[in-house]
């Protein structure tokens, strides 16, 4: 088994991944989904959550072993990051959405210094809009952001082409078609059930479900 797949079979032990062809589910942006991912669940085990920082802090060691510095993507990419980051013992930030409505109104935490060679840690990438956002206020600040690494990644033809713009390097530990592969093998879902599965990728935003 691939470390992909092998990480896709974590996420599923941690029942961290639903898929639901019959009844999708609606994302906040509107769209409907056969699938929902929320990897804040692995938190809540121990040993999948250290397969887990291990494989990212491997990616991290082997992509990127210029980096310098750490930054978790608030909220789901804080724990993550922070874990690599005392794993690699690597200096830590993690960015805000926006920033503070009060005290020093900071969007990114923790002491960092200009010119230093950060990753950024996400938990999941979707269209990577976000992401490439907190890319910016990262930049902005001065930082070199020299790479992305996340758990998961459905891998739509939208967030490759936005990350190819910006030339910026990412790897995520595994793939909406690795877990769908496994998620067949195991008897999770149908062979018809893959087909619709990995056509909702191809165009996420007008799939209506199955008709």
């Amino acid at each position: 088994m691939t470390n992909e797949k092998t990480v896709a079979e974590k996420l599923l032990q941690a029942n961290a991944v639903k898929l639901s062809v019959q009844q999708p589910y609606t994302w906040a942006s509107g769209w409907k989904s056969p699938i929902y991912c929320d990897n804040r669940k692995v938190l809540s085990f121990p040993f999948i959550r250290d397969f887990i920082k291990s494989e990212m802090c491997n990616v991290i060691f082997e992509k990127f072993p210029d980096a310098e510095l750490l930054a978790g993507v608030a909220t789901a990419g804080i724990a993550w990051g922070a874990m690599a980051a005392d794993q690699l013992k690597l200096p830590y930030i993690y960015v805000r959405p926006k920033p503070k409505e009060h005290g020093l109104g900071n969007q990114i935490e923790g002491f960092y210094e200009k010119g230093q060679k950060t990753v950024v840690i996400e938990d999941l990438v979707s269209t990577g809009k976000s992401s490439l956002q907190v890319v910016d206020v990262l930049k902005e600040a001065g930082l070199d952001v020299i790479g992305m690494v996340s758990i998961f990644t459905y891998g739509f033809p939208v967030a490759a082409q936005a990350f190819e713009k910006y030339g910026l390097p990412y790897q995520a530990l595994t793939n909406y078609p690795s877990l769908i592969e496994l998620a067949l093998e195991k008897g999770m879902i149908l062979p018809s059930e893959q087909e619709i599965l990995l056509k909702w990728r191809d165009d996420p935003a007008n799939w209506k479900g199955v008709l």
